[in-house]
C-alpha cells in the first residue's frame, strides 16, 4: 500500500500557542505517512518548541525569519509555495488568523500564506473566550471566504485548565483533512 502522503511537500506553519508542541507529533505522523516536512515557524512559536527540534525530526531545515535564506535566490516564501502540495498552519492563533484575515505580511507564514499556489489549511488553537470573541469568529469566516481550509478546534480541557472549543484539532482529523486537501 502506498502512504499517503508519499513523493508530498507539507509546509507546516508553527505559531506561538501552547500547542506548539502538538505540531512535533503531527510533522513526525506526516513523515511517517511518506511526506517531506518542512517547518516555518512565527518567532512566538520558538518560545514553545525550538527550530532545533523540527529540524531532528524532519531532517530539513526550519524556516523562522523572513531575512534568513536557505536558497540561493534568497526568497525562501516563493521557494516554499511552490514545492509545497500543502501549507497546514498548527496551530493558529488569533493573532494569525487576523492577519491571514486582512492579508498582513509580516512574518514568514503570513507571507508564504499570500504566496502559497496549494490549499491552506488553517488549525485554530486557543483560549475558548478567544475563539468565541466575534473578532476572531469574523476572521475566520473572512479566511474561509479567501479560501483558506479552516480545521476547526476540538472541545476539551485547555492548558489554562478552562474547558470548552479552542483546543487543537485531535491529530488524526487534521491528518485526515489534510489528505483531502492533497
Amino acid at each position: 500500500m502506498t502512504p499517503p502522503f508519499k513523493d508530498k511537500n507539507i509546509v507546516l506553519g508553527v505559531t506561538g500557542s501552547i500547542a506548539a508542541y502538538k505540531a512535533c507529533d503531527l510533522a513526525r505522523e506526516f513523515m511517517r505517512k511518506g511526506a517531506s516536512v518542512t517547518v516555518v515557524m512565527t518567532p512566538e512559536a520558538k518560545h514553545f518548541v525550538t527550530p532545533i527540534t523540527f529540524q531532528a525530526l524532519t531532517h530539513n531545515p526550519v524556516h523562522h525569519d523572513p531575512s534568513f535564506s536557505h536558497t540561493p535566490s534568497g526568497m525562501d516564501h516563493i521557494e516554499l509555495a511552490k514545492k509545497a502540495d500543502l501549507f497546514l498552519i498548527a496551530p493558529a492563533t488569533a493573532h494569525t488568523i487576523a492577519k491571514l484575515a486582512h492579508g498582513l505580511a509580516d512574518d514568514l507564514i503570513s507571507i508564504l500564506a499570500l504566496t502559497m499556489r496549494s490549499a491552506v489549511a488553517v488549525v485554530p488553537a486557543m483560549n475558548t473566550n478567544m475563539y468565541h470573541h466575534a473578532a476572531v469568529q469574523a476572521n475566520m469566516k473572512k479566511i474561509q471566504d479567501l479560501g483558506y481550509k479552516l480545521i476547526h478546534p476540538d472541545q476539551g480541557e485547555l492548558a489554562c485548565g478552562d474547558i470548552g472549543e479552542g483546543h487543537i484539532a485531535d491529530l488524526d482529523i487534521i491528518i485526515k483533512s489534510a489528505e483531502s486537501l492533497i
